[in-house]
């Protein structure tokens, strides 16, 4: 059955001309003249039986069917474009991964470490994007995921990687030339917070022994880098995985105020399909990633 789809070059023209609301500037975008997009727009109009732009005093402005159709069609243009990219990047090559991955942990551990899977798996490809939030496989285009987080995805495998110890950072300066400090006195700098943890420094202040301090008050950020970044700007004391600051403690550029860590009950894992469990090529990257990680526990998870 011949599916109701229009022209690709009338669908690409009424992006363009939705988008800067001119013929003319979408001409200029699209290398044609300023009457093939209006011409290219007039055929979908007359398509879908509707007009999508209001034409007043040669001004354009969306009609309200056009608005949500533009919306529709620019998503599904740039879905079709990175598909058609995925689709080429097959080209002699052994194979695509796609994996979705907690943004500061890809960061700051997986990509340093990628060098060494493509120097033993030459000519696969894992392409990485940011997903911070579990989320059904059916339903995306991902083979696996790395998660910070409990063993439960449904329908899914978890493979153990490592653990997580949270510790205190700050810059050198912000101590005021001290070495360190009592845990107590941590709660009179301001506390910089992951959105995601808000619990994090109660129960690191209550590992350490303190329970009547304010610990909610602070700046609270997205991501971890974040939090780094700030901890470096003297903004405050940050609560991160250690291993994301590993870096920064060698080089100085950030202290640990005092000698209390958090290990958390959860941790990293990499998850994955059930039905994908006898891929090669997610074997391949299961095999690597496991002995990576096992290498980083053994050597103290500071390497």
């Amino acid at each position: 059955m011949r599916r109701k789809i229009p022209s690709i070059e009338a669908l690409i023209a009424f992006e363009a001309a939705a988008r800067h609301l001119s013929f003319t500037r979408s001409a200029d975008e699209l290398a044609l003249t300023q009457s093939a997009v209006g011409r290219q727009v007039a055929i979908l109009e007359e398509y879908l039986g509707v007009p999508l732009f209001n034409r007043v005093k040669k001004r354009l402005s969306l009609t309200d069917v056009g608005e949500i159709y533009a919306r529709q069609v620019r998503e599904n243009l740039e879905r079709m474009e990175r598909d058609t990219l995925a689709a080429m990047a097959h080209r002699n090559a052994g194979g695509i991964l796609e994996l979705a991955v907690i943004p500061t942990f890809a960061a700051r551990w997986l990509i340093p470490r990628l060098p060494e899977f493509y120097e033993a798996h030459e000519g696969i490809i894992v392409n990485l994007t940011t997903r911070a939030e579990p989320f059904l496989f059916t339903d995306t285009p991902f083979d696996a995921a790395i998660h910070f987080g409990d063993p439960v995805w449904p329908g899914s495998l978890a493979e153990y990687l490592f653990g997580e110890e949270m510790t205190a950072v700050c810059s050198p300066q912000l101590l005021g030339g001290r070495s360190g400090i009592e845990p107590r006195e941590v709660a009179n700098f301001t506390l910089l917070h992951q959105s995601a943890r808000p619990d994090a420094w109660r129960q690191w202040f209550a590992q350490a022994g303190v329970h009547d301090v304010d610990c909610m008050k602070g700046q609270r950020y997205e991501l971890f880098t974040m939090l780094v970044e700030a901890a470096r700007a003297g903004l405050g004391i940050a609560l991160v995985p250690r291993f994301l600051v590993s870096r920064e403690l060698s080089t100085g550029e950030l202290t640990l105020p005092c000698d209390v860590s958090l290990r958390s009950d959860k941790g990293y894992y990499l998850v994955y399909p059930e039905h994908k469990q006898n891929s090669p090529l997610l074997k391949a990257f299961e095999s690597w990633l496991l002995s990576a990680a096992s290498r980083y526990v053994e050597l103290g998870a500071e390497s």
